[in-house]
C-alpha cells in the first residue's frame, strides 16, 4: 500500500498542476530573405510551421517533422537553436523551442504541400514584407533576428 501512495499522489498533482508542456517551431531564413509560415485552421494568424515535441523525440527533432507535416518541406540546413520562450498564452506551463534556419536554398523553388486537415494555408514571405495578419510571437521572433531586443516570453 505505501507504494502506491507516492504513485497517487504524483497523480494528484498532475491534474491540480498540469505537466509542463513543450512545442517546437521552426523559422527558416532562405538564401532570397524569405521565411516559411503556415496559418493553422484552429488559428487566424500566420506563425512558424511547429507543433508539440512527442514522447521519445527532441525538440530539434519536432520542429523538422512539424514543418514536414505541414508544409511537405524537408528541411535542408542545420536548424540551431534560437531561443526558449514562456508561452503564457497557451497555459501557465507551455513553453516553445524556437529553431532557426539560415541559408536554406530559396523556397520558391520547393515542393510544398497546400492546405490540409490542420493548416488551411502555406505562404512564403519576404521578412522585409510580413504578411498583416502575423502572430505576434513570430512577428517578434523575426524582429529579434534583425536585432531587436531579446524576449524570454512568446
Amino acid at each position: 500500500m505505501s507504494a502506491l501512495l507516492p504513485r497517487l499522489i504524483h497523480r494528484v498533482r498532475g491534474i491540480i498542476h498540469p505537466p509542463a508542456t513543450l512545442g517546437a517551431q521552426l523559422f527558416i531564413v532562405d538564401d532570397d530573405g524569405c521565411t516559411l509560415l503556415v496559418k493553422p485552421r484552429y488559428a487566424p494568424r500566420w506563425q512558424f510551421p511547429g507543433g508539440g515535441v512527442d514522447p521519445g523525440e527532441t525538440a530539434r527533432e519536432a520542429a523538422l517533422r512539424e514543418t514536414r507535416e505541414e508544409t511537405g518541406l524537408s528541411v535542408q540546413g542545420d536548424a540551431e537553436l534560437w531561443g526558449l520562450y514562456f508561452n503564457v498564452g497557451l497555459n501557465r506551463r507551455d513553453h516553445v523551442a524556437l529553431f532557426v534556419c539560415r541559408n536554406h536554398p530559396p523556397l520558391r523553388n520547393q515542393q510544398l504541400r497546400g492546405a490540409s486537415a490542420e493548416i488551411a494555408d502555406v505562404l512564403i514571405a519576404p521578412l522585409a514584407e510580413p504578411p498583416e495578419n502575423l502572430a505576434s510571437g513570430t512577428r517578434r521572433r523575426m524582429a529579434e533576428l534583425s536585432g531587436a531586443a531579446r524576449s524570454e516570453r512568446w
